[in-house]
């Protein structure tokens, strides 16, 4: 099955250059390029593509908007462009509906892998991308609060679960902390999504910031995987 991916970003240089990466694998194919977010949309409409891979800042509508409408057209999944040391927006487009996060300099394999990850329905959640990303737009106003309700669905060990998602463990890293299978692990992380009305791992850790399951700033467990690492990627 060929994955069909729409490309928007309002430099062309690095716009061409992401669509002519993804366009040289044989199961990937672009099917339209854009200059900003109302483009995006548009070509997403006209296209119906599989993944659209959108720059937050672009002109007329940025990602976000881009992203937000794109998603609540059910449309396809979204993976935002950012660039770490500069966009302010990034806890929004989390809540946009974005199912994955790349920085603009992502190497060849890991644009290829996340366009991948991202089109069989996985979220892409790279500890050295998201999870710091989050920390830093919700630092400002994380403040200890008590136990939100919306956690008393959850067993404990799917609470445990959800703080270590929020701390940006793979399943496998998971499992070795609870000291449990890998497939254990998938059934927590699905009752969890479940549960707390989530589409992916991505909003299990904006959920887990905002019920105060976790506050920004702290530390990983042992086996979190370390800034700068490649992004992760699990089945919901």
């Amino acid at each position: 099955m060929t994955i069909r991916v729409v490309v928007a970003d309002d430099q062309e240089l690095v716009r061409s250059g992401f669509a002519m990466i993804l366009d040289a694998q044989p199961d990937i194919e672009v099917v339209a390029e854009a200059g900003d977010g109302a483009e995006a949309v548009e070509a997403v409409r006209r296209h119906t593509p599989d993944v659209a891979l959108l720059d937050i800042r672009m002109p007329r509508v940025d990602g976000i908007g881009a992203c937000r409408e794109i998603a609540a057209s059910g449309a396809c999944r979204t993976v935002m462009l950012t660039t770490f040391d500069s966009d302010e927006y990034v806890y929004e487009a989390l809540h946009a509906g974005a199912s994955g996060f790349l920085l603009k300099d992502v190497r060849r394999d890991d644009l290829v892998h996340a366009v991948r990850v991202v089109a069989r329905g996985d979220s892409l959640l790279a500890p050295s991308v998201a999870r710091r990303l989050v920390e830093q737009y919700t630092r400002a106003t994380a403040r200890p609060r008590p136990p939100d309700p919306r956690l008393d669905a959850l067993t404990g060990r799917e609470r445990e679960t959800l703080l270590l998602l929020a701390r940006g463990l793979s399943n496998a890293e998971i499992a070795a902390e609870l000291v449990v299978s890998d497939h254990t692990v998938k059934t927590h992380v699905g009752n969890v999504l479940a549960k707390l009305g989530l589409r992916d791992r991505i909003q299990a850790v904006i959920c887990a910031y905002e019920t105060g399951l976790i506050t920004a700033g702290d530390p990983p467990p042992g086996g979190a995987a370390r800034p700068g690492s490649s992004p992760a990627s699990a089945r919901n």
